[in-house]
């Protein structure tokens, strides 16, 4: 049972978790705007999510190695996993700067909307599993 509801959700808890590490990804690129050399960087959020709920995201994990047979085995995912990719820039600065700050705007107010989308979708998900399985 708890198998089938952990399976209900892990779309869910797969986006949120991207959503959360693109909003961090885009926060450094608006703070590090003024910084010479900077280079503007973001991941492709479908293929990490595909990639995500695919399982693909367990083999990429950090392995921690076990002294004691009694240990339980267990991973860390690392926002590091992710494919980061640099912005081409529309028009780069003297600088070598490559932060455009409308575009990085859009950006993170889009998956902030998103990242808010799906918080409503899996609160709805929840109550309607949490009705499924009260009696009546």
């Amino acid at each position: 049972m708890i198998d089938k509801l952990a399976g209900a959700l892990n779309f869910y808890q797969q986006a949120l978790q991207l959503r959360h590490e693109r909003q961090g990804v885009l926060a450094g690129n608006i703070a590090n705007a003024d910084t010479p050399h900077f280079k503007a960087r973001d991941f492709n959020f479908s293929d990490e999510l595909a990639r995500a709920v695919a399982g693909d995201a367990q083999e990429r994990a950090l392995h921690l190695t076990t002294t004691s047979e009694r240990h339980f085995p267990a991973r860390i995912a690392s926002s590091s996993d992710r494919d980061l990719l640099y912005r081409v820039p529309d028009q780069p600065s003297l600088d070598g700067n490559t932060v455009n700050m409308d575009v990085e705007r859009v950006q993170f107010a889009d998956n902030s909307v998103r990242y808010q989308a799906a918080l409503t979708m899996i609160n709805s998900r929840i109550q309607g599993l949490k009705g499924a399985m009260q009696s009546e």
